[in-house]
């Protein structure tokens, strides 16, 4: 029989890829027709999701994915940018040597997808190198907030694609930080972070202006 924790991942799968749309509304006899599943596993799914925020309650016993706008895209990026700076700050100031090397590895893994063309691996490693930056932090709550927020504009990402141009950026912007974590420079990790995550969200929102024009946008203009 089919897990919760499986069939949750495959809705998050259907999500991303635009199986499942951006405001579809979901009931359970649907999904557990989809997924081969009974009720429960269903259910329990769904409450797990909507906990996260991916899912919303919709009318009836039914659920519906999250929409997405920009206003919502500028308040999830606004919170994210608020919390990533608060959380880098605090890693340079605890980072370890061996912490760094990780940081270090990690990039160097997300630089060698990107030789590769591999940008779908490139998109896991730069979240690992997010993650582990934000657990030298070490502060649970806010984490949990900013992963709740990197799937729904991760999922985003997928869906309007990412752009081969952004990923110089990135590298240049994650070498910059190293740099400071190097130097426990908490003041240039906060503002290097700061202007990392309103780039992505310029990036996003101009990438969604331009699908938009040709009528291929995924989500609501407003």
């Amino acid at each position: 029989m089919a897990q919760h924790s499986d069939i949750k991942e495959r809705i998050l799968a259907d999500i991303a890829s635009g199986t499942l749309p951006f405001g579809a509304r979901l009931t359970l006899d649907d999904l557990a027709a989809r997924y081969d599943a009974s009720h429960m596993p269903i259910r329990e799914a769904v409450r797990g999701l909507q906990g996260a925020g991916v899912l919303e309650t919709g009318p009836g016993r039914s659920a519906r994915v999250r929409q997405f706008n920009a206003k919502f895209i500028e308040e999830l990026f606004s919170t994210r940018a608020a919390l990533e700076t608060m959380l880098v700050r605090q890693a340079a100031q605890l980072i370890t040597p061996a912490q760094l090397r990780q940081l270090e590895t990690i990039e160097d893994e997300m630089e060698a997808s990107l030789d590769a063309e591999d940008y779908t691996g490139a998109l896991t490693q730069n979240r690992l190198l997010h993650g582990a930056i934000n657990d030298i932090a070490s502060n649970p709550e806010a984490v949990g907030i900013i992963n709740r927020h990197w799937w729904l504009i991760g999922a985003l990402w997928q869906r309007v694609g990412y752009a081969p141009e952004r990923y110089t950026n990135v590298v240049s912007d994650h070498r910059h930080l190293l740099h400071a974590f190097r130097r426990n420079d908490v003041d240039a990790a906060g503002t290097l972070m700061g202007a990392h995550v309103i780039k992505a969200k310029f990036d996003l929102l101009n990438r969604l202006e331009v699908l938009r024009a040709t009528g291929t946008s995924p989500i609501d203009a407003t």
